[in-house]
């Protein structure tokens, strides 16, 4: 499973009431364009194009839980299947997070898969989010 990085300007957003994880509209957009920690909103990378089983600006992301316990909050959200149709999508190599409520869509954080992928008719790719210790886990 890829490793989640978050943006650096996440933490302050957060902190200034720019997210709210529970209740926004959080998407996961493609790209292969390598992110940087000093991204700040969407516009700042290059998606990849719609198509063929992939939606331009993304998937929404499903939440099933965003609470705390123990002082330990975790947002979990459901895994994301995209499925190649009548062509091929890609190349990507990274997943990003980011906030669609947000007046900016605000970066959040992405996956890095280690190299590019593309997926040809028919093949799919799962975006596999940690249904135990959350997409995000704030103590």
């Amino acid at each position: 499973m890829a490793v989640f990085n978050k943006f650096n300007s996440f933490v302050e957003a957060l902190a200034e009431g720019t997210h709210n994880l529970g209740s926004n509209t959080l998407k996961v957009m493609l790209t292969n364009s390598a992110p940087l920690s000093t991204n700040t909103i969407k516009a700042n990378l290059t998606e990849i194009s719609g198509g063929n089983g992939y939606t331009a600006g993304g998937h929404v992301l499903t939440v099933t839980s965003s609470s705390q316990a123990l002082g330990v909050y975790k947002l979990i959200v459901s895994n994301i299947v995209i499925t190649a149709s009548g062509g091929s999508i890609g190349a990507f190599r990274y997943a990003v997070v980011y906030n669609d409520t947000a007046t900016s869509d605000e970066l959040i954080g992405y996956f890095d898969y280690g190299s590019s992928l593309t997926l040809a008719s028919g093949e799919s790719f799962t975006i596999d989010f940690d249904a135990t210790n959350g997409l995000i886990s704030l103590t």
